[in-house]
């Protein structure tokens, strides 16, 4: 039987990008299209135990406290173990994925602590680890959320408020989020990501506007 596929839906903190990823899921079913879905971090399961140790400032206060390929090994490792426990099988017996981050987000949330001139060498060398090393799937679609910093930050206060939570070590820092969509811009040109505006003339688009094109293009890559 071959293989299924694996659709990630990936953004900074702050794009909306988990949003959109239960609209997507909601429509699915909604269609009747069969899937799985699966979310990065996973921060219930003992694989991610260095990931929250990290995101919580047990490393430093910083993002920067922890070089970006130490960081970037918390988060495979994670992925590496979902894949063997959660999701490995049903990919491999030709079902359709859909996940909430992937590999992805290293490249962005990592690669960022890199000056421009390492980011490919440090592209090239997280999707050896990952797809070469681990033996995790590449992804057949990534969709990107391309928001600006100042939307990302409002979005990031509003959910503060709203649920009463403090924002971890990445979403704290602006200069780290600004540095991130500088970062995510180079990485999807160099992996050939799918972009999706999120905001327009200035303007903020409507989710349910970025949902159809984001739906759409997901549908022309299962041929539906």
């Amino acid at each position: 039987m071959s293989k299924g596929k694996l659709i990630v839906l990936e953004g900074i903190d702050g794009s909306g990008k988990s949003s959109q990823y239960r609209r997507l899921c909601e429509r699915m079913e909604r269609d009747k299209i069969a899937y799985n879905h699966i979310v990065f971090p996973r921060y219930d399961k003992e694989s991610s135990a260095l990931i929250r140790l990290y995101l919580g400032g047990a490393f430093g206060s910083k993002p920067s406290d922890v070089n970006a390929y130490t960081a970037a090994t918390f988060f495979a490792v994670d992925r590496f173990a979902s894949y063997r426990d959660d999701w490995g099988k049903i990919y491999e017996s030709g079902g359709l994925i859909l996940s909430d981050r992937y590999t992805t987000s290293n490249a962005v949330h990592q690669g960022c602590k890199l000056p421009d001139g390492e980011l490919p060498e440090f592209f090239s060398w997280l999707a050896d680890l990952e797809y070469v090393k681990m033996g995790l799937p590449r992804p057949d679609l990534v969709i990107y959320l391309d928001v600006d910093i100042d939307i990302a930050t409002r979005r990031i206060r509003r959910r503060e408020a709203k649920t009463h939570t403090h924002a971890d070590i990445h979403e704290k820092d602006t200069e780290y989020l600004r540095r991130c969509l500088h970062t995510a811009d180079m990485a999807a040109a160099h992996y050939g990501w799918t972009r999706i505006a999120c905001s327009r003339d200035g303007l903020e688009r409507e989710a349910d506007e970025k949902n159809d094109e984001i739906y759409s293009v997901i549908l022309n890559t299962l041929d539906i």
